[in-house]
């Protein structure tokens, strides 16, 4: 019983990690505009989450080889793993700065007034603390901790609103895209199937057994989705344009204000701990994918300066206010096709012999590994489409000629993965 609860203790630096101030956003925003008709998405990007954190973590248990070890090893190219690196860490260092702000939002809604850039300062500082310890486990039980008291935050705010049982049901396993949805809709998806936890995950995995990281692992994200539910049916009480203040008001209104206050804290407790997972997150995968050389241990030189150099662009952005938008539309691109790509070697790796002998896919992973892959796909040409709309000044609208641009690049890059699934069983 103590290993397993410390299994979940330790794997819920992934749901830390996943439930930032983007998926708060995001979550209560797809409650306040469609209330719980958009909630099968959330329980589909668990689903997906699980799939590809599971395979990722396998493959490093089976083989002793982290993901981008894996990579380097099986596909021959030191460049392709250390291109995937660089996008994720830039992805990191570009969303610090938001998780750093999420968390004094939390703050501001309980003490008002207060100076951005002294709380900045704080929450950097002891997010340094924590990561210069180089202890990955002692960080995977702080996350935990910290989860925990985040989770229980959002249950009460989202369980304290009126509940319609049977409309829940329909929106968890009837899927529907209202008008104007889809962005919010693979929003959900996006900001729940994150690419820099995969690499975290199976950095994390090495040296456990199987049994223990399924465990735990898939417990850690499944009370991920539920803290994410209940973010949503929180922000299904929103009456009006949402905000975090709105919601604070509506929770106020509905239940008294130690409820605004109780957000308030889970808001806090997401941004802090994404604060810290992203750095982590950054140092892990580049760590994968550079050479054997040294400094990258959890003490080392280069691993310290990976997560320093996330967590200066947090700080800079953060005390200066300036957002770095350019950087962030770079990014989201990078990492839209990032995670098909990913999704796309997990789905080979985890059928060649070679790594996994006795613990390769079966059909029924398979057939789930091929769904994520066309959804993963389908996200990152959207992300792409975005970006390439924002360089230029043009709003995207996912409709017409887009549309089945998206759709019918995403079925030939499913189609092309899955012809090359087939061979490498046979490898």
């Amino acid at each position: 019983m103590k290993s397993k609860l410390w299994s979940l203790l330790f794997w819920m630096v992934i749901a830390a990690a996943f439930i930032g101030p983007g998926t708060v956003t995001t979550a209560a925003a797809a409650g306040a505009g469609y209330g719980y008709s958009l909630l099968w998405a959330l329980v589909f990007s668990v689903f997906a989450c699980i799939i590809l954190q599971e395979s990722a973590a396998r493959i490093t248990i089976a083989s002793e080889l982290s993901l981008g070890e894996a990579i380097k090893d099986r596909f021959k190219s030191q460049k392709v793993a250390l291109s995937i690196g660089v996008a994720i860490f830039l992805g990191c260092a570009a969303y610090e700065a938001g998780n750093i702000l999420g968390a004094i939002s939390g703050v501001a809604l309980i003490f008002t007034g207060i100076k951005p850039s002294v709380f900045t300062l704080i929450i950097v500082g002891v997010s340094t603390l924590v990561l210069w310890s180089g202890k990955t486990q002692t960080v995977a039980n702080i996350m935990g901790f910290v989860v925990a008291i985040m989770g229980v935050a959002f249950l009460i705010s989202g369980l304290s609103t009126p509940i319609n049982g049977a409309d829940l049901l329909k929106g968890a396993f009837i899927p529907s895209l209202p008008e104007g949805s889809v962005l919010i809709t693979l929003g959900l998806v996006g900001t729940t199937i994150v690419p820099y936890n995969i690499f975290m995950g199976s950095g994390l995995a090495k040296g456990q057994s199987l049994s223990f990281m399924r465990f735990g692992l898939v417990l850690a994200i499944l009370i991920g989705g539920l803290i994410s539910t209940a973010i949503l049916l929180a922000g299904a009480s929103v009456v009006g344009e949402f905000s975090f203040e709105n919601l604070a008001a509506t929770l106020t209104k509905n239940n008294g204000v130690w409820m605004s206050y109780t957000f308030a804290i889970g808001l806090f407790a997401a941004g802090f701990t994404s604060s810290i997972t992203a750095p982590l997150a950054a140092a892990i995968t580049l760590k994968s994918v550079a050479k054997n050389e040294k400094g990258w241990d959890g003490n080392g030189l280069k691993y310290r300066l990976a997560w320093g150099s996330v967590m200066l662009t947090g700080l800079v952005f953060g005390v200066t206010g300036v957002k770095p938008i350019p950087v962030i539309i770079l990014a989201q691109a990078a990492n839209g096709l990032i995670l098909p790509v990913i999704a796309i070697f997990l789905w080979l790796i985890c059928n060649n012999s070679a790594y996994l002998k006795v613990h390769r896919n079966g059909f029924g992973m398979n057939l789930a590994m091929l769904i994520t892959v066309f959804v993963a796909s389908v996200l990152g040409f959207i992300n792409v489409f975005k970006a390439g709309y924002a360089t230029v000044g043009s709003s995207f609208a996912f409709q017409g000629l887009n549309q089945m641009a998206i759709l019918a690049l995403s079925l030939l890059v499913t189609f092309l993965a899955g012809w090359k699934v087939m061979k490498e069983r046979l490898l």
